[in-house]
């Protein structure tokens, strides 16, 4: 039986399409999917953070109390998140 891979050109390689599974031991998966899982909560949280600093922005926030929120300087805050906004 042949086996095929699909490939998509926005996935980053992770190698995992070059394993063969008749000559790799299989493994619990367990920290593989918790990692994936953590991931998606890292970027949901950062968009999270996000809209919550376009909307104190929006509501008259300053730089620097949004600063002092994340606990960075008003430049590093604006640097982040000054250059657009998410919704």
């Amino acid at each position: 039986m042949q086996r095929t891979t699909t490939t998509t050109t926005s996935s980053p390689d992770t190698g995992l399409q070059s394993l063969d599974p008749a000559r790799t031991p299989s493994r619990d998966a367990t920290h593989f999917r918790r990692i994936i899982a953590v991931k998606k909560h890292v970027i949901d949280a950062e968009q999270d953070l996000a809209h919550a600093v376009a909307d104190a922005r929006a509501a008259g926030e300053s730089w620097t109390v949004i600063g002092a929120a994340l606990g960075v300087s008003k430049q590093a805050a604006h640097k982040r998140f000054g250059h657009s906004s998410p919704r």
